[in-house]
């Protein structure tokens, strides 16, 4: 047999037939495994194995022979997570697509070719082998070109071998296929031997030097690996391909910390699962419509700003370090990585970080989708779960419209610009500080748009700089908030909230008829949130625009309600609306304990349940269904034992009323009335005691009747019926204007197991959103209904 090129450079030749004759003869003769290809080179050893027949195949060694035909590849990407490396298949489309650049890819010195994969959110740089992320920063994973696999007996999966040592195999192959002679023993230089025994039976050998000194039995460590050629031949789960029509982009803002659930995954991995729970709902309950070429799918895409609070630039976490005692350091350190993140919000230095990273992140995906989808001409929607839900609303809160934006770039400024710089100083006992602000080019104008560290650095000290900002605060924006006022409510029903500040000067809070404050006197007289430019409590920082209107906001987990009562915030004037979104959902598990509602605060004089939200297979939970039955039947058993007391304890009351007295008519006759009386009186009583124990079995015995044909034949269409009652029951019901007069508070169904102990799961509830199919076809229902596309009943 001519000798082949291994793997490193090295080379691979074939044994003689009479030592491949002898092994099959006496297949306990073997060389011990041990370790992977990609081990340093190791001395062949042949050893006696008793156990290593075990893991032959009994095949059929007389097998037909077949011409050779060349393996069809497959590319595999390497994902690492933490000591585990594990290889993943790319979709049949784009394996296709990687195959093609690499056979047109000719010349040595031609120019790498970049192929977009998984819905383009990777590029596979196909002569470095590498996979690169495009919308969020990650390492780049190594790609492999696979034909050749193998599994050892612990191994769950097959691995694929690197493409030279694949490229010697098929070598190989080729040629005992071609001359029809099998039986041969391939030795490598690393130590592996492969022995082709037949085109079905291939098993890989490793030398014990490589084995583990410790091992008490090392008859369990040399047992063969299992070689096979092909991807057709591996049990192996290829994904489906992604449609290439993108309807909606949805970006996902996280809560506190660096990881995302129970499994401390970050925000990428759990987008990842929540785009691929979509996608196989879009094909369950849309399938008619993609089939149409209606429905393609939706982008959902991570907005990370936690690695942008605890980076290199802030230096927060190493402040907080040299402050944090050594007990307990475990605790402490999840503490600083993730509930801090708290109060770094509500500092105006970190909150103004936090703020500028997540807008700056939107803007920045934004730009990217439609730069590598410039077809796409679809919406945007944003999503936050726990914390990251209360930085879209505050975001949200302090977006500008096109009215208010207009009148920005060609209103007049203020009544500030009357007055000159010099005045305003002069007026604040200031105007020796006129120079310094004089020598940076400063006017009034561009004094609003200063904060307290530009001053600082300008060398003004913390007095003057106070007296400066807030007078222009109180001055600059109000006016400018009246004059948004002005345009804005037009109609009697729309009246912005006035207040006052200290100087006697009333302004309407940005945006106008924002909410309605109704707060009692602060105890804590030195925070102020009317100097605020919000008025709810927020911390004064600079909020940025977005370049885009999200059309619906979805809240997960939300604390947003617990935040407006703690900042004072008593109720919610139903007009309002956010200025540059028109929907929001709040969206929450009925255990999880950072969840709060919004309804309350709005609608305040009916006490509503939130709106239950359907289970993904068109019906609700089995256990749900049976509490609500058994509730009714308590129900029904109730009312039937105190109908029985009442009608009993009716008929012994009228008794003596029924009693004539002696009268002229003698005694025979009374009797004999007294005695009808009683018999109709006991008949009747009786025929209601029959009617109503005969229709309380009936309702027992349609129970189970009713269950089967409620979960087996009829779930769907009860549960719109009953949702569609249900919201026939609060139509009437007027909901504020923030979710454009709908509902708002939507309830997951909890889980059977769930409702055995709320407190256990309670942490679970809070990190459950990024996996619920319940969820997820929530925000389906919603973009696809915008869109004219109906959902579809699911297959039973």
């Amino acid at each position: 047999m001519s000798v082949s090129e291994g793997e490193e450079g090295g080379l691979f030749r074939a044994a003689p037939s009479d030592n491949s004759q002898d092994l099959l003869d006496n297949p306990t003769k073997t060389v011990a495994t041990g370790s992977t290809p990609e081990d340093q080179a190791s001395p062949v050893v042949d050893e006696a194995s008793p156990s290593s027949a075990s893991s032959f195949e009994m095949l059929d060694m007389e097998s037909a022979h077949a011409p050779y035909q060349e393996v069809q590849p497959h590319w595999f990407f390497c994902r690492r997570a933490d000591d585990n490396t594990s290889w993943l298949p790319f979709s049949r489309e784009d394996s296709d697509k990687l195959e093609n650049a690499f056979t047109n890819i000719s010349d040595e010195g031609e120019e790498d070719t970049v192929v977009a994969v998984e819905g383009q959110r990777y590029d596979v740089h196909v002569k470095e082998r590498k996979r690169y992320a495009v919308y969020w920063e990650q390492a780049p994973s190594e790609v492999r070109r696979c034909t050749w696999f193998y599994k050892g007996d612990k191994d769950t999966r097959f691995m694929p071998y690197p493409e030279d040592f694949s490229k010697d195999l098929e070598e190989a192959y080729r040629k005992s296929v071609t001359s029809d002679e099998w039986k041969k023993k391939l030795d490598f230089p690393t130590g592996e031997t492969v022995i082709l025994h037949n085109p079905k039976l291939i098993m890989q050998y490793q030398p014990i030097g490589l084995q583990d000194d410790w091992v008490s039995s090392p008859s369990e460590h040399t047992r063969p690996r299992t070689v096979k050629r092909g991807v057709d031949n591996i049990s192996v789960e290829i994904p489906d391909g992604e449609p290439e029509k993108v309807d909606h982009v949805v970006f996902m803002v996280h809560g506190i910390g660096p990881a995302c659930d129970l499994r401390f995954r970050s925000i990428i991995q759990c987008v990842n699962d929540f785009r691929s729970v979509s996608l196989s709902l879009l094909a369950s309950h849309y399938k008619r419509a993609q089939q149409e070429g209606q429905v393609g799918r939706v982008e959902f895409l991570p907005v990370n700003w936690h690695s942008a609070l605890h980076g290199d630039a802030t230096g927060v976490d190493e402040d907080i370090q040299r402050i944090t005692l050594p007990s307990i350091s475990r605790l402490r350190h999840f503490t600083n990585d993730t509930l801090l993140d708290l109060f770094f919000y509500n500092s105006p230095t970190y909150c103004q970080t936090i703020v500028d990273t997540v807008a700056s992140e939107f803007n920045r995906l934004h730009v990217l989708f439609k730069q590598r989808h410039p077809e796409f001409s679809g919406t945007v929607s944003v999503v936050g779960h726990s914390l990251g839900s209360l930085i879209l609303f505050d975001l949200l809160t302090n977006q500008r419209d096109e009215s208010q934006a207009r009148q920005g770039i060609s209103g007049e400024p203020c009544h500030l610009n009357c007055n000159t710089l010099e005045q305003t100083l002069n007026r604040l006992g200031l105007q020796q500080y006129l120079d310094v602000l004089q020598n940076e080019n400063l006017d009034l104008e561009s004094l609003a748009l200063c904060r307290d560290s530009d001053l600082k650095d300008l060398g003004i000290p913390l007095g003057p700089r106070k007296k400066i900002l807030n007078y222009v605060r109180r001055k600059w924006l109000p006016e400018d908030c009246r004059m948004g006022a002005v345009c804005q409510a037009q109609g009697p029903q729309l009246q912005p909230e006035v207040t006052s500040t200290q100087d006697g000067n009333e302004c309407s809070r940005l945006p106008p008829q924002q909410f309605h404050l109704h707060r009692p006197q602060s105890v804590t007289s030195a925070v102020d949130y009317e100097y605020f430019d919000v008025g709810i409590g927020q911390v004064s920082i600079d909020y940025p625009q977005l370049e885009f209107h999200p059309q619906t906001f979805f809240a997960f987990g939300s604390p947003i309600g617990m935040f407006l009562t703690v900042r004072g915030l008593k109720r919610i004037d139903p007009n309002y609306t956010f200025p540059t979104c028109k929907s929001f959902y709040n969206i929450y598990h009925p255990y999880d304990p950072v969840a709060y509602r919004i309804e309350p605060m709005i609608v305040s004089e009916v006490d509503l349940e939130p709106m239950l939200i359907p289970h993904h297979k068109g019906r609700k939970r089995m256990h749900l269904e049976l509490k609500d039955s058994l509730t009714r039947m308590s129900m029904d058993l109730k009312n039937n034992v105190l109908g029985s007391l009442r009608t009993a304890w009716q008929s012994f009351a009228r008794l003596p009323v029924a009693a004539l007295p002696p009268g002229e008519g003698g005694e025979t006759t009374t009797e004999k009335t007294l005695e009808e009386t009683q018999a109709s009186a006991a008949v009747t009583a009786s025929t209601k005691r029959e009617d109503k124990g005969a229709n309380f079995w009936t309702k027992i015995l349609a129970w189970s009747s009713a269950i089967h044909r409620h979960y087996f034949r009829g779930g769907f269409d009860e549960a719109e019926s009953s949702e569609s009652v249900e919201e026939r029951e609060h139509r009437e019901i007027k909901m504020g204007m923030l979710n454009g007069g709908r509902r708002i508070d939507y309830v997951l169904q909890e889980k059977p197991i769930e409702s055995f102990n709320e407190y256990l799961f309670a942490i679970q509830s809070h990190l459950c959103y990024w996996e619920s199919e319940d969820t997820a076809l929530l925000l389906l229902k919603e973009i696809y209904d915008n869109l004219g596309v109906a959902i579809e009943q699911p297959q039973q």
